[in-house]
């Protein structure tokens, strides 16, 4: 029986393949240039050609620029030369158009296109009122000389908080806020006169109590808070009571009277109601009575007679003299 026949191994290259000289390598690349030239102008030949191609289509085709087709790139032309305006979508609506250079803000909501119907000096005083405005929302500069700048009144810091120092007049920061809250936190109005028994014309005058108003939280349409630094607002109550120990009896005194006042109320009001209701009592009680309605009298003198009421049947027998 024959073996089984087997692939023979390969044979061992005689001689290894040699590096390839500069020569060889330049017209290597120069047959490469030449088949992607071939190549390009294959396809530029089958793309101006109108033969289909092999999916029975028309092959795509760049449009020159010189072209009049309307899908020619560049603008369209009038027969002057000139370039046509773009037609515009009349789906997007109305439109119109508005030279923006010539308008003016007359600060009322709306733009004027006519610059000289307004009055220069009314366009002179808005912009002054409107540099005046920037420049109050403005922070103040810093000088150089750190001996200058304002500093914090707690850490000597010259990170000032702006807000505090335009609206309080207050030097300090955002740390010293932070870690002093029984000096630098915010009062309402209504804590300063429930707990430091002040007024309303007292909170109001900034002259006394500087404020800052602030969007009520709890709904827009209520009026803006007043807030108030605490300390200022205990300095101010000091002075206004004394001292600390004399506004507190004052607040001990007006919360008695409050006592007092509530109590007399409900007493008098209980008394009220006591009155009321007897009376309420005795008037049903009287409308209850039954009045008796009798008829006319038809007995002859010197005969007995009887007299019957209308509403109850009550009877009553009588004798004329």
């Amino acid at each position: 029986m024959d073996p089984r026949p087997v692939t023979p191994p390969p044979r061992a290259s005689t001689s290894a393949a040699l590096p390839l000289t500069p020569e060889q390598l330049k017209q290597v690349e120069l047959n490469r240039l030449r088949a992607k030239a071939n190549q390009r102008q294959r396809e530029e030949e089958a793309s101006t050609s109108s033969v289909p191609n092999n999916n029975n289509k028309r092959p795509l085709s760049v449009v020159p620029a010189t072209s009049n087709s309307p899908t020619a790139p560049g603008p369209s032309r009038t027969k002057d030369g000139k370039q046509k305006p773009l037609k515009r979508d009349s789906r997007l609506g109305t439109y119109f158009e508005y030279d923006l250079s010539k308008m003016v803000d007359t600060k009322g909501g709306f733009l004027n296109e006519q610059a000289t119907d307004l009055d220069e000096d009314f366009i002179r005083k808005e912009q002054e009122r409107e540099r005046e405005r920037i420049q109050k929302n403005m922070e103040p500069g810093v000088y150089l000389d750190p001996a200058l700048n304002p500093k914090c009144r707690e850490c000597g810091s010259m990170s000032v908080d702006h807000t505090y120092r335009k609206t309080f007049g207050c030097l300090v920061c955002k740390t010293c806020q932070n870690d002093h809250p029984e000096k630098y936190s915010l009062l309402t109005k209504t804590e300063c006169k429930q707990d430091y028994l002040l007024t309303d014309p007292e909170l109001r005058d900034e002259e006394l109590l500087p404020h800052m108003l602030k969007a009520n939280p709890h709904k827009s349409t209520y009026s803006n808070m007043m807030l108030y630094v605490r300390y200022q607002v205990e300095e101010f109550a000091w002075k206004k009571w004394g001292s600390p120990e004399a506004l507190d009896a004052e607040y001990e005194r007006r919360t008695t009277e409050k006592g007092k006042k509530k109590n007399k109320k409900f007493e008098e009001g209980l008394k009220d109601l006591r009155r009321r209701t007897k009376e309420s009592v005795w008037q049903r009680r009287k409308d209850e009575e039954h009045r008796h309605v009798f008829g006319p009298v038809k007995a002859r003198r010197g005969e007995a007679g009887q007299q019957v009421c209308h509403e109850c049947g009550f009877t009553v027998d009588f004798e004329e003299l």
